[in-house]
């Protein structure tokens, strides 16, 4: 798994820089109206699913977990593509997709996680993500009631959080596929 992963370090770096993009655009226009939240959600499931889908589909064949990572990326490309057949459904929608996206990525970043931890210093990276995904996502389901507003807030520090963790990951992991190039 290392090795796959090490090979698409900038598939971390990409998923994490389009949630730091989600999130600076969140956090500066928190006004933004529900409809335009949704489409800027689908934008980002689409671009993290289809990145998480590639790198699953890169991983078959060499890694008994990549049906995992394939099985995330697909989850984002069809929340994107639900999102922006059916807005307005979407809209209504929102609160439950963001936690299900959020509990079932936190649930797969975890586990990836500990089976990265035998073979990588500060895999807990990946494993913080995971749990600000979940933390995220339980605290949605919570209190679905919240104004717009603060969900765009809780959605961007997700968002920001999430971000930087990928980042953090993916240049480690970028460091490691250095070393084995060398060796």
């Amino acid at each position: 798994m290392l090795r796959n992963l090490a090979s698409h370090w900038w598939v971390l770096v990409v998923r994490g820089l389009a949630s730091i993009v989600f999130a600076i655009l969140a956090f500066v226009l928190p006004n933004v109206t529900f409809s335009v939240l949704v489409l800027l959600l689908g934008a980002l499931f689409l671009v993290d699913g289809a990145f998480a889908t590639l790198l699953g589909l890169r991983m078959r064949g060499e890694d008994d977990d990549w049906w995992v990572v394939l099985l995330e990326g697909l989850l984002g490309l069809g929340l994107g593509i639900a999102t922006f057949v059916h807005p307005e459904f979407t809209a209504s929608l929102l609160i439950f997709f963001v936690s299900l996206w959020c509990l079932v990525t936190g649930v797969f970043e975890i586990a990836a996680a500990v089976k990265l931890r035998k073979e990588i210093d500060n895999e807990w990276l990946l494993g913080a993500a995971g749990a600000v995904s979940i933390a995220l996502g339980v605290l949605m389901l919570v209190n679905p009631n919240a104004g717009a507003i603060s969900i765009t807030w809780w959605i961007g520090a997700y968002a920001l959080l999430f971000g930087l963790m990928l980042l953090g990951l993916g240049w480690r992991v970028r460091s490691v596929w250095k070393r084995m190039q060398e060796a």
